[in-house]
């Protein structure tokens, strides 16, 4: 699990220079789908038709998001934020084959594991302490302290609210770089993401108001 949620922040980060906050976030919210599959396929879960029909859905809203042209070092940075994606849903699917797995020991893990990945590529010696501060705000603030809370949250709450919280990131992320660096996704970007957070809205918010079903029903 640590080793999916240290590849998940090293792909974040690299995605975050490579393309833009709102492609990053948007293509992220996939994690729920691609996790849901990776339970269908590894741990034998009966996976709802409305839940398929959202993947279709999630999917074509994908292939919008990309069909704008762009150049190769945003293509690939789409791909890292695939690949954030599917980590998150690899450790998803951990967590659902071994329940007590002690999550807070495996983000602490997963920090070191990350700091050992960064570290080939990593050139500390050019940060000067105003980067060290930026640096260690963002490290535990936002990715530490934000994983706890949420964590902790998740366990408090169905999984269903959890889940309608966690999309609000993919609609106040890119309003906050807009706000602060004026950063705007393009026409394709903001279709395509309209698409994939509508079919994740309404496909969690189906569950608040009709309770998952037992396996076997859709």
């Amino acid at each position: 699990m640590a080793s999916c949620f240290a590849t998940a922040s090293v792909c974040f980060i690299m995605a975050l220079a490579r393309t833009s906050v709102a492609n990053v976030l948007v293509i992220q919210s996939l994690s729920p789908f691609i996790a849901g599959l990776g339970g269908y396929v590894f741990l034998h879960e009966h996976v709802r038709v409305r839940t398929w029909i959202a993947m279709g859905v999630a999917l074509l809203g994908t292939v919008v998001m990309l069909w704008g042209d762009a150049g190769a070092g945003s293509r690939i940075g789409d791909l890292l934020a695939f690949g954030t994606a599917t980590a998150f849903a690899g450790a998803t699917v951990v967590v659902r084959w071994h329940r007590t797995a002690p999550m807070p020991a495996a983000a602490a893990l997963a920090a070191a594991l990350g700091a050992m990945i960064a570290f080939i590529w990593a050139d500390p010696s050019s940060a000067t302490a105003s980067d060290l501060a930026l640096l260690a705000l963002f490290g535990i603030g936002q990715l530490g302290v934000g994983l706890l809370l949420f964590t902790a949250g998740a366990r408090l709450i169905p999984v269903a609210e959890a889940s309608l919280i966690g999309v609000l990131e993919c609609v106040l992320g890119p309003l906050w770089v807009w706000l602060a660096v004026g950063e705007q996704p393009g026409a394709f970007s903001l279709t395509g993401g309209a698409v994939i957070v509508s079919a994740l809205i309404a496909h969690t918010a189906a569950d608040l108001v009709r309770p998952p079903q037992p396996p076997g029903r859709a």
